[in-house]
């Protein structure tokens, strides 16, 4: 299948961020470690020669990744979700437009009665996906998962299954059954306890659904 020219985009912006991301270690090393390390007291002071010419080069080549780097960033507006910080950003090339607190993936798993060595993990998926659907007043169709978790028959009839006011006003779904949607439980924010879903407050759930449009890059690390 052929690439989307934003995923492309996306993969050479990770790239480019390790890429300057190591250099610029190595280049902050270099002074540090001539200047700040002292030896033991067993061994002899050994100074340790740098070579300016390395050194240069070093740095001229991170200034070249850092500009790179900035070529390579979607000029629209894209998502960033941090599921260790549970932050989620809308950035604008390197301009931070929205820093929400989320909420994500639990890791826990659950078996699936009647399916030996099967199970649920509730992580939230990481990569890059793009929004793919726009909703308002969205409703929960309960999964199968959602019912033995509290111990319940899981329902025959799909209307059974049907629950509002529970993901917001807003829901842009990226693919899966995954959403970014609003929750009823704000003062869990910050942590990590969602199924697999991404949930923020009303207001910014509002910002970032009026930020996005069907298409917007999602990139989840």
């Amino acid at each position: 299948t052929e690439k989307k020219p934003e995923a492309t985009s996306m993969k050479r912006v990770l790239l480019l961020i390790g890429s300057a991301l190591s250099f610029g270690l190595l280049v902050a090393l270099i002074p540090y470690s001539s200047s700040q390390i002292q030896p033991s007291i067993a061994s002899a002071p050994q100074p340790l020669a740098v070579d300016p010419v390395v050194l240069r080069g070093l740095q001229n080549q991170y200034k070249s990744l850092t500009k790179q780097l900035a070529q390579f960033t979607p000029h629209q507006h894209y998502i960033l979700v941090d599921t260790a910080r549970n932050h989620l950003y809308v950035k604008r090339s390197q301009e931070i437009v929205l820093d929400a607190i989320a909420s994500t993936g639990s890791g826990v798993v659950l078996d699936k009665p009647g399916e030996s060595n099967t199970q649920w993990v509730f992580d939230t998926p990481r990569g890059e996906f793009s929004v793919q659907s726009k909703l308002t007043h969205p409703v929960w169709v309960k999964p199968d998962w959602a019912f033995i978790e509290e111990g319940l028959v899981v329902p025959k009839n799909p209307a059974d299954r049907v629950e509002q006011g529970v993901l917001g006003d807003y829901a842009l779904g990226f693919g899966k059954g995954y959403f970014i949607h609003g929750t009823l439980y704000t003062r869990l924010l910050g942590k990590n306890v969602t199924h697999g879903c991404i949930r923020l407050n009303d207001d910014d759930l509002k910002s970032v659904y009026q930020l996005a449009r069907v298409g917007t890059p999602i990139m989840i690390f």
